[in-house]
Protein backbone atom coordinates (compact mmCIF):
# COMPACT_ATOMS: atom_id res chain seq x y z
CA UNK A 1 0.00 0.00 0.00
CA UNK A 2 1.54 3.11 -1.16
CA UNK A 3 -1.56 5.61 -0.70
CA UNK A 4 -2.94 7.57 1.84
CA UNK A 5 -7.13 7.80 0.62
CA UNK A 6 -8.87 6.82 3.70
CA UNK A 7 -8.48 6.08 6.79
CA UNK A 8 -10.34 2.76 6.67
CA UNK A 9 -7.54 1.10 4.85
CA UNK A 10 -4.94 0.94 7.57
CA UNK A 11 -4.77 -1.05 10.74
CA UNK A 12 -4.72 0.14 14.43
CA UNK A 13 -1.00 -0.24 14.57
CA UNK A 14 -0.21 1.24 11.51
CA UNK A 15 -2.36 4.43 12.56
CA UNK A 16 -0.74 4.53 15.90
CA UNK A 17 2.68 4.09 14.46
CA UNK A 18 2.34 7.40 12.29
CA UNK A 19 0.60 9.17 15.43
CA UNK A 20 4.19 8.44 17.01
CA UNK A 21 6.27 9.42 14.12
CA UNK A 22 4.29 12.78 14.37
CA UNK A 23 4.63 13.11 17.53
CA UNK A 24 8.32 12.56 17.46
CA UNK A 25 8.52 15.45 14.73
CA UNK A 26 6.87 17.56 17.03
CA UNK A 27 9.37 17.41 19.63
CA UNK A 28 12.22 17.90 17.52
CA UNK A 29 10.66 21.05 15.37
CA UNK A 30 10.27 22.38 19.04
CA UNK A 31 13.92 21.77 20.29
CA UNK A 32 14.96 22.55 16.92
CA UNK A 33 16.47 19.51 15.72
CA UNK A 34 16.43 19.09 12.28
CA UNK A 35 15.21 16.35 10.87
CA UNK A 36 15.71 16.65 6.62
CA UNK A 37 13.70 12.95 6.26
CA UNK A 38 13.01 14.13 2.50
CA UNK A 39 15.74 16.19 1.49
CA UNK A 40 16.03 16.46 -2.05
CA UNK A 41 12.03 15.46 -3.36
CA UNK A 42 8.97 17.30 -4.19
CA UNK A 43 5.84 17.01 -3.60
CA UNK A 44 2.99 18.26 -6.52
CA UNK A 45 -0.08 19.50 -4.81
CA UNK A 46 -2.83 19.76 -6.63
CA UNK A 47 -5.70 22.39 -5.88
CA UNK A 48 -9.51 22.02 -7.22
CA UNK A 49 -10.81 23.39 -3.76
CA UNK A 50 -8.72 26.06 -2.41
CA UNK A 51 -7.49 26.20 1.45
CA UNK A 52 -5.76 28.07 4.34
CA UNK A 53 -4.52 24.98 6.04
CA UNK A 54 -3.90 22.45 3.59
CA UNK A 55 -1.79 24.59 1.64
CA UNK A 56 0.86 26.33 4.00
CA UNK A 57 0.76 22.99 6.39
CA UNK A 58 1.93 20.82 3.53
CA UNK A 59 4.04 23.44 1.86
CA UNK A 60 5.90 23.97 5.33
CA UNK A 61 6.18 20.47 6.20
CA UNK A 62 7.80 19.26 3.08
CA UNK A 63 10.71 22.72 3.56
CA UNK A 64 11.26 21.45 7.24
CA UNK A 65 11.43 17.66 6.00
CA UNK A 66 14.12 19.19 3.53
CA UNK A 67 12.22 18.55 0.29
CA UNK A 68 9.86 21.26 -1.76
CA UNK A 69 6.32 21.37 -2.37
CA UNK A 70 5.25 22.63 -5.63
CA UNK A 71 1.65 24.52 -5.58
CA UNK A 72 -0.66 22.99 -8.68
CA UNK A 73 -4.06 25.05 -8.84
CA UNK A 74 -6.77 24.00 -11.72
CA UNK A 75 -5.75 26.66 -13.65
CA UNK A 76 -2.11 25.40 -13.57
CA UNK A 77 -2.58 21.88 -14.75
CA UNK A 78 -4.34 20.55 -17.99
CA UNK A 79 -6.30 17.90 -15.01
CA UNK A 80 -10.15 18.51 -16.26
CA UNK A 81 -9.55 20.56 -19.66
CA UNK A 82 -9.27 17.43 -21.80
CA UNK A 83 -6.04 16.00 -19.93
CA UNK A 84 -7.15 12.25 -18.27
CA UNK A 85 -6.42 11.39 -14.85
CA UNK A 86 -4.48 8.69 -15.85
CA UNK A 87 -2.17 10.48 -18.33
CA UNK A 88 -1.68 13.17 -15.66
CA UNK A 89 -0.62 10.59 -12.88
CA UNK A 90 1.67 9.29 -15.05
CA UNK A 91 3.08 11.98 -16.00
CA UNK A 92 3.73 13.74 -12.74
CA UNK A 93 5.04 10.17 -11.50
CA UNK A 94 8.02 11.00 -13.70
CA UNK A 95 8.46 14.09 -12.19
CA UNK A 96 7.60 14.02 -8.63
CA UNK A 97 7.72 11.62 -5.42
CA UNK A 98 4.56 11.87 -4.38
CA UNK A 99 1.22 13.99 -4.89
CA UNK A 100 -1.39 15.69 -2.63
CA UNK A 101 -4.84 16.44 -3.75
CA UNK A 102 -7.18 18.32 -2.41
CA UNK A 103 -10.31 18.05 -4.55
CA UNK A 104 -14.44 17.18 -4.93
CA UNK A 105 -14.73 13.73 -6.23
CA UNK A 106 -13.18 11.14 -4.33
CA UNK A 107 -13.55 8.82 -7.54
CA UNK A 108 -11.03 11.25 -9.00
CA UNK A 109 -8.52 10.86 -6.12
CA UNK A 110 -8.81 6.71 -6.50
CA UNK A 111 -8.12 7.10 -10.15
CA UNK A 112 -5.02 9.13 -9.41
CA UNK A 113 -3.53 6.99 -6.81
CA UNK A 114 -4.48 3.88 -9.20
CA UNK A 115 -2.40 5.17 -11.92
CA UNK A 116 0.22 6.79 -10.31
CA UNK A 117 3.37 5.13 -9.42
CA UNK A 118 4.06 7.35 -6.52
CA UNK A 119 2.34 7.74 -3.28
CA UNK A 120 -1.09 9.74 -3.46
CA UNK A 121 -2.05 11.64 -0.56
CA UNK A 122 -5.92 12.52 0.29
CA UNK A 123 -5.58 16.33 1.31
CA UNK A 124 -9.72 16.38 0.90
CA UNK A 125 -12.30 15.19 -1.23
CA UNK A 126 -16.53 15.58 -0.81
CA UNK A 127 -16.49 12.04 1.12
CA UNK A 128 -12.99 11.58 2.93
CA UNK A 129 -10.79 14.40 5.29
CA UNK A 130 -8.17 11.87 6.34
CA UNK A 131 -5.32 14.45 6.88
CA UNK A 132 -7.41 16.09 9.41
CA UNK A 133 -8.44 12.90 11.88
CA UNK A 134 -5.18 12.51 11.88
CA UNK A 135 -4.31 15.42 13.43
CA UNK A 136 -7.63 15.41 15.67
CA UNK A 137 -6.36 12.01 16.81
CA UNK A 138 -2.79 13.52 17.88
CA UNK A 139 -4.10 16.29 19.62
CA UNK A 140 -6.94 14.10 21.62
CA UNK A 141 -3.84 11.58 22.62
CA UNK A 142 -1.62 14.43 23.63
CA UNK A 143 -4.14 16.27 25.83
CA UNK A 144 -6.14 12.26 27.48
CA UNK A 145 -2.65 10.39 26.85
CA UNK A 146 -4.43 7.48 25.37
CA UNK A 147 -7.40 7.15 22.61
CA UNK A 148 -8.91 3.55 23.49
CA UNK A 149 -12.36 3.64 25.21
CA UNK A 150 -12.44 7.55 24.93
CA UNK A 151 -16.14 8.70 23.28
CA UNK A 152 -16.31 11.27 20.86
CA UNK A 153 -19.27 13.06 20.15
CA UNK A 154 -19.67 14.57 16.81
CA UNK A 155 -22.54 16.98 15.91
CA UNK A 156 -23.34 19.20 12.89
CA UNK A 157 -23.71 17.55 9.17
CA UNK A 158 -23.39 14.01 8.55
CA UNK A 159 -20.08 15.11 5.92
CA UNK A 160 -16.68 13.86 4.84
CA UNK A 161 -15.21 14.69 8.70
CA UNK A 162 -18.28 13.04 10.13
CA UNK A 163 -16.59 9.96 7.45
CA UNK A 164 -13.31 10.16 8.40
CA UNK A 165 -13.79 10.64 12.16
CA UNK A 166 -15.83 7.19 11.92
CA UNK A 167 -13.42 5.44 10.57
CA UNK A 168 -10.34 6.65 12.37
CA UNK A 169 -12.19 6.62 15.93
CA UNK A 170 -13.43 2.84 15.28
CA UNK A 171 -9.89 1.90 14.06
CA UNK A 172 -8.33 3.41 17.30
CA UNK A 173 -10.37 1.78 19.24
CA UNK A 174 -12.52 5.22 20.41
CA UNK A 175 -16.09 5.37 21.21
CA UNK A 176 -17.87 7.45 18.70
CA UNK A 177 -21.63 9.01 18.37
CA UNK A 178 -22.46 10.95 15.75
CA UNK A 179 -25.61 13.21 15.81
CA UNK A 180 -27.05 14.70 12.18
CA UNK A 181 -30.51 15.69 11.34
CA UNK A 182 -32.06 12.36 9.75
CA UNK A 183 -31.72 13.45 5.85
CA UNK A 184 -27.71 14.51 6.43
CA UNK A 185 -26.41 11.36 7.79
CA UNK A 186 -22.98 10.17 7.24
CA UNK A 187 -21.99 7.92 3.94
CA UNK A 188 -24.00 4.37 4.86
CA UNK A 189 -21.27 2.61 3.62
CA UNK A 190 -19.01 4.76 5.45
CA UNK A 191 -21.04 3.94 8.30
CA UNK A 192 -20.75 0.10 7.46
CA UNK A 193 -17.43 0.32 7.40
CA UNK A 194 -16.91 1.91 10.73
CA UNK A 195 -18.94 -0.88 12.73
CA UNK A 196 -16.49 -3.64 11.37
CA UNK A 197 -13.72 -1.60 12.19
CA UNK A 198 -15.20 -1.12 15.50
CA UNK A 199 -15.77 -4.79 16.02
CA UNK A 200 -12.10 -5.66 15.51
CA UNK A 201 -10.63 -2.65 17.53
CA UNK A 202 -13.12 -3.36 20.79
CA UNK A 203 -14.67 0.49 19.60
CA UNK A 204 -18.60 1.63 19.60
CA UNK A 205 -20.22 3.44 16.63
CA UNK A 206 -23.36 5.42 17.46
CA UNK A 207 -25.50 7.12 14.73
CA UNK A 208 -28.74 9.34 16.08
CA UNK A 209 -30.51 12.21 15.54
CA UNK A 210 -30.04 13.73 19.44
CA UNK A 211 -26.91 15.96 19.80
CA UNK A 212 -27.79 15.81 23.88
CA UNK A 213 -27.29 11.80 23.57
CA UNK A 214 -24.22 12.32 21.54
CA UNK A 215 -22.48 14.87 24.37
CA UNK A 216 -23.63 13.45 27.15
CA UNK A 217 -20.66 12.12 29.24
CA UNK A 218 -18.01 12.88 26.35
CA UNK A 219 -14.45 13.20 26.43
CA UNK A 220 -14.36 15.30 22.87
CA UNK A 221 -16.72 17.01 21.30
CA UNK A 222 -16.64 18.16 17.75
CA UNK A 223 -18.28 20.06 15.36
CA UNK A 224 -18.16 20.96 11.31
CA UNK A 225 -19.56 24.13 9.95
CA UNK A 226 -22.59 23.56 8.29
CA UNK A 227 -22.00 25.21 4.60
CA UNK A 228 -19.15 23.47 2.98
CA UNK A 229 -17.81 24.73 -0.26
CA UNK A 230 -19.75 24.33 -3.13
CA UNK A 231 -23.19 24.26 -0.62
CA UNK A 232 -23.51 27.99 -0.41
CA UNK A 233 -27.33 27.95 -2.15
CA UNK A 234 -28.55 25.84 0.48
CA UNK A 235 -27.30 27.95 3.67
CA UNK A 236 -30.71 29.23 4.37
CA UNK A 237 -31.80 26.03 4.94
CA UNK A 238 -28.88 24.70 6.14
CA UNK A 239 -29.14 26.97 9.10
CA UNK A 240 -32.72 25.65 9.73
CA UNK A 241 -32.14 22.29 9.75
CA UNK A 242 -28.95 22.49 11.77
CA UNK A 243 -30.15 25.41 14.33
CA UNK A 244 -30.36 22.66 17.00
CA UNK A 245 -27.44 21.22 16.56
CA UNK A 246 -24.79 24.10 18.08
CA UNK A 247 -22.56 23.04 20.50
CA UNK A 248 -22.98 26.10 23.23
CA UNK A 249 -22.91 25.93 27.21
CA UNK A 250 -25.33 24.40 28.11
CA UNK A 251 -24.78 21.53 25.53
CA UNK A 252 -21.04 21.33 26.74
CA UNK A 253 -22.23 20.48 30.51
CA UNK A 254 -23.60 17.22 29.40
CA UNK A 255 -19.85 16.23 28.08
CA UNK A 256 -17.63 14.81 30.74
CA UNK A 257 -16.36 17.81 32.82
CA UNK A 258 -12.69 17.61 31.51
CA UNK A 259 -13.88 17.23 27.83
CA UNK A 260 -12.56 19.24 24.82
CA UNK A 261 -13.64 20.98 22.09
CA UNK A 262 -12.50 20.45 18.85
CA UNK A 263 -13.61 22.09 15.18
CA UNK A 264 -11.41 21.47 11.73
CA UNK A 265 -11.62 25.15 10.96
CA UNK A 266 -12.83 27.63 9.39
CA UNK A 267 -15.38 27.82 12.01
CA UNK A 268 -18.53 30.58 12.31
CA UNK A 269 -18.98 31.63 15.47
CA UNK A 270 -23.01 31.52 16.45
CA UNK A 271 -23.72 28.94 14.41
CA UNK A 272 -22.16 25.79 14.50
CA UNK A 273 -20.44 26.39 18.07
CA UNK A 274 -20.94 29.35 20.15
CA UNK A 275 -18.61 32.34 20.40
CA UNK A 276 -18.01 31.33 24.57
CA UNK A 277 -16.94 27.79 23.82
CA UNK A 278 -14.79 28.41 20.61
CA UNK A 279 -12.60 30.66 22.74
CA UNK A 280 -13.06 29.32 26.10
CA UNK A 281 -10.96 27.14 28.52
CA UNK A 282 -12.01 23.75 26.75
CA UNK A 283 -10.91 24.51 23.29
CA UNK A 284 -8.05 22.87 22.15
CA UNK A 285 -8.64 24.34 18.29
CA UNK A 286 -5.50 25.60 17.32
CA UNK A 287 -3.33 23.03 19.12
CA UNK A 288 -5.55 20.51 16.64
CA UNK A 289 -4.74 23.15 13.53
CA UNK A 290 -0.74 23.33 14.34
CA UNK A 291 -0.91 19.12 14.64
CA UNK A 292 -2.61 19.33 10.76
CA UNK A 293 1.50 20.08 10.05
CA UNK A 294 2.96 17.56 12.30
CA UNK A 295 0.72 14.81 11.31
CA UNK A 296 0.92 15.59 7.45
CA UNK A 297 4.62 15.14 8.10
CA UNK A 298 4.05 11.80 9.28
CA UNK A 299 2.24 10.81 6.35
CA UNK A 300 4.50 12.33 3.94
CA UNK A 301 7.55 10.33 5.94
CA UNK A 302 5.82 7.12 6.01
CA UNK A 303 4.81 7.02 2.69
CA UNK A 304 7.99 8.57 1.02
CA UNK A 305 10.99 7.84 2.76
CA UNK A 306 11.90 3.77 2.67
CA UNK A 307 13.28 3.71 5.76
CA UNK A 308 9.94 4.45 7.65
CA UNK A 309 7.93 2.47 5.41
CA UNK A 310 4.71 1.36 7.41
CA UNK A 311 2.59 -0.02 4.54
CA UNK A 312 4.46 -2.32 2.75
Amino acid sequence: MKDFLRLYDFSRSQLEAILDLADQLKADRQAGREHPLLKGQSLGMIFAKSSTRTRVSFEVGMYQLGGEALFLSSNDIQLGRGETIADTARVMSRYLDGIMIRTFSHSDVVELARYASIPVINGLTDLHHPCQVMADLQTIREEKGHLEGLKLAYVGDGNNMANSLLEGCAVCGVNIHVATPFNYKPDPQVLEDARQAAKLNGSAVIWSESADEAIADADVIYTDTWVSMGQESEKQERIRVFRDYQVNRERMKLARPDAIFLHCLPAYRGYEVSEEIFEGPQSRVFDEAENRLHAQKAIMVSLMNPEYALFE
